[in-house]
């Protein structure tokens, strides 16, 4: 199989790099910035293109895109267009244009496609969402979910003023940056049909975006989940608790486990993640799950109609911060 990655920045190379981990021994890479694409053509066998239409006619069985924000829809519609199948990094977009129209193409063609859902494949979550669906803690009532760390210190070797989490229009804010426990609230406790939002930027970071959000999510099923994102933490946060009629689940991050309280026998079980698991194996896992689903033409964990759904959530989540009231998601996208 030939695979096509758009974007030579670091998680563009991570995935170059998995997918010869995992067998793909033909890549190409479309990055127009031509050092960039040297660099990572000096590491790895790759063929190098300046556009994505070059990049098309070299033929591609599939398609990675994980250029800047701004970008993926527009390309992402070109590779859609052309019939291939598409991975898209989080998050889709940083608006809703466009959203509609590569929504209908994908339901319309059957075009197999995954919008980057990595922490679905990370032990932690996983195990969650296994022993809640299997009624370890009975019927559900609430949740809550963080994610916190310190934006700085993302990626130590750039200026974070300049990264793309500085300004809006190239989809930074924490709110969008950190879809991630957003798609968990929903992936745990089903499609959420309203939101209230605060949001703000709060610290003295030189961004243009808010650092600090909290979302509170009435879900359709009458269960309700409490979302924590920021930008300012000092130390890198992150888990859930998930609470029921008959127990409670905990994941932290830190701890690198999953505690299981059950409240009939006041006992407690914990599952300790794999000693050797490395955060790269879950970027792994997402991409055999859809090399996996382009070979056998079956529905990937979140193809783009779903992940253009999860993106009504953050659209209202930035209305009712705006409004200062509780706003409905529409699932239209537009």
């Amino acid at each position: 199989m030939k695979a096509l990655v758009v974007g030579g920045g670091s998680i563009g190379s991570r995935h170059l790099r998995n997918l010869g981990l995992l067998g793909i021994e033909k890549v190409g890479l479309v990055e127009p910035d031509a050092s960039r694409r040297d660099a990572v053509a000096a590491e790895l066998p790759i063929a190098g293109f300046s556009r994505l239409e070059d990049g098309l006619d070299w033929a591609p069985h599939f398609v990675i895109v994980a250029s800047p924000t701004h970008l993926h829809v527009e390309q992402t519609l070109q590779v859609g267009r052309a019939g291939i199948p598409v991975f898209v990094e989080k998050p889709l977009s940083h608006t809703a244009s466009g959203m509609a129209e590569l929504a209908k193409l994908v339901r319309d063609t059957g075009l197999i496609s995954l919008v980057g859902c990595n922490m679905r494949f990370h032990p932690g979550p996983a195990k969650v969402k296994q022993l809640a669906d299997e009624g370890a803690v009975g019927r559900i009532l609430f949740a809550r979910i963080h994610f916190g760390s310190y934006l700085p210190e993302w990626r130590p070797n750039s200026d974070y003023r300049q990264n793309y989490a500085a300004r809006s229009e190239t989809g930074g804010g924490c709110i969008l940056d950190c879809i991630h426990e957003i798609d968990l609230a929903q992936w745990y406790l089903g499609k959420i049909e309203s939101v209230f939002c605060w949001a703000g930027h709060l610290s003295s970071l030189e961004i243009a975006t808010e650092d600090v959000a909290a979302l509170i999510c009435r879900h359709a099923n009458r269960t309700m989940s409490e979302i924590h994102l920021d930008y300012v933490q000092r130390t890198y946060e992150r888990g859930c608790q998930i609470v029921g009629e008959l127990g409670s689940l905990f994941w932290d991050s830190n701890a690198k486990a999953v505690r299981w309280y059950r409240a009939e026998s006041r006992q407690w079980t914990t599952y300790s993640q794999p000693e050797a698991w490395d955060i790269n194996q879950m970027y792994v896992d997402e991409m055999k799950h859809f090399l996996e689903c382009v070979e056998h033409k079956r529905p990937t964990a979140l193809p783009m109609p779903e992940a253009a759904a999860l993106m009504q959530v953050v659209f209202a989540a930035k209305t009712s911060s705006q409004m200062g009231r509780m706003v409905n998601v529409v699932e239209r996208a537009s």
